[in-house]
C-alpha cells in the first residue's frame, strides 16, 4: 500500500495561508513562525510535483492547479475533524443514532421543526423515523426499539407526557353514495360503504380500536395512499385534520357528519422507553419536541 505524500497538517497551513490572506496573517493565527509555514508549503508543493501559490506584493494567491486541490482537501480535512469529534462524542455518551417512533396521526411540522433546531447540536447523530400506527407504536416502545416514541394511548407500564390532540374527520369523495347525507344518523350507514383504513404496524398484533365501523375495507399503509383512493370516489375514512384541510378546501374531499359527532380527537403523548438509559442526544431531542408544544420541561 502506497503511502500519502502529504499531510493533514499541511493542508491545513495551505487552507489558513489563503484563508487568512497570507503566511505572516496566518502564521499569527495559527501562533507558528512565518518562516515555518513558508518551509511547510514548499515541501508540500515539492512533495506533489506542483506549484500551490504564487507570492504577489504581500499576499498569497491560489495557482488554478491550487484552487482544485485546496477544495478538495477542505472536505478532507473536514471529515477527519468531524471522525474525531465523533470519538470525542461517544467518549461522552452521546448517541450515534435515535430512533422515533411517530404515530402518524401526530403532524409531522412539529417534528421537523424540533429537528431543525437539533440538527446545529447533533454531533453528527443519526437519526431514524419510523411512521406507525396503534399497537405498532406499543411495539415498538415494549422493545425499547425506539429512543422516543410518541403514540396515542400510552402503553401500559410507561410514563407518557401529553403533548397535543390531533383531530380526525370523516371523509369521503363528494361523489361519494355518503356525501349525499346532511348528517349521518347510523352507523349502519356506514357499515353499508367501504372503509379505507390503515394498516397497524405491529408484527406480532393487530389493533381494531377506534378504527373500523365497516365489514368491507381496503386497508392500506399510509393516509396519502388512502387520500389517492377516496379521490377517486371509493370508500371513506377517518383521517387526521392537517393531511386533509387542503382537499376539503378545494373539494376534492368532503367532510361527513355524524350524529353527535363531528370529528374524533386523539390526545398524543411523548414517551421515552427508557428513561433510565437515555442519553444525552435523546434529552436534548426530547426538550426540542417539548418546546414545539409550549412545554418547557427540564429533562434531566
Amino acid at each position: 500500500m502506497s503511502r500519502a505524500k502529504s499531510t493533514l497538517e499541511q493542508w491545513r497551513i495551505i487552507q489558513s495561508v489563503v484563508d487568512f490572506g497570507g503566511y505572516a496573517q496566518a502564521a499569527e493565527q495559527l501562533n507558528k513562525s512565518q518562516s515555518s509555514l513558508n518551509h511547510a508549503v514548499a515541501k508540500l508543493q515539492t512533495q506533489l510535483g506542483i506549484q500551490l501559490l504564487e507570492v504577489k506584493g504581500r499576499k498569497a494567491y491560489l495557482t488554478e492547479q491550487g484552487e482544485v486541490l485546496l477544495r478538495r482537501s477542505r472536505h478532507l480535512t473536514q471529515t477527519v475533524d468531524e471522525l474525531e469529534q465523533l470519538a470525542s462524542n461517544l467518549g461522552e455518551g452521546w448517541e450515534p443514532n435515535l430512533t422515533i417512533a411517530r404515530e402518524i396521526i401526530y403532524p409531522l411540522h412539529y417534528l421537523v421543526d424540533a429537528l431543525k433546531a437539533f440538527l446545529p447540536h447533533s454531533r453528527g447523530t443519526r437519526v431514524t423515523i419510523i411512521d406507525s400506527v396503534i399497537s405498532g407504536t406499543h411495539e415498538l416502545i415494549l422493545n425499547n426499539t425506539a429512543d422516543i416514541a410518541i403514540c396515542g394511548i400510552p402503553a401500559k407500564g410507561h410514563v407518557a407526557e401529553p403533548i397535543c390532540e390531533s383531530e380526525l374527520y370523516l371523509v369521503c369523495s363528494p361523489a361519494h353514495p355518503l356525501a349525499q347525507h346532511d348528517v349521518i344518523a347510523d352507523d349502519q350507514v356506514l357499515a353499508q360503504h367501504l372503509q379505507i383504513v390503515i394498516k397497524d404496524t405491529a408484527t406480532h398484533k393487530a389493533s381494531d380500536t377506534g378504527w373500523l365501523k365497516a365489514e368491507q375495507r381496503w386497508t392500506v399503509s399510509n393516509f396519502h395512499e388512502a387520500k389517492t383512493i377516496l379521490k377517486t370516489g371509493i370508500g371513506f375514512c377517518w383521517a387526521p385534520a392537517y393531511l386533509i384541510e387542503d382537499e376539503i378546501k378545494s373539494g376534492e374531499l368532503q367532510r361527513l357528519a355524524l350524529k353527535g359527532s363531528k370529528s374524533r380527537k386523539v390526545q398524543l403523548s411523548l414517551v421515552v422507553p427508557n428513561r433510565d438509559k437515555q442519553g444525552p442526544a435523546s434529552k436534548l431531542l426530547e426538550s426540542l419536541i417539548l418546546l414545539q408544544h409550549d412545554i418547557n420541561q427540564m429533562v434531566e
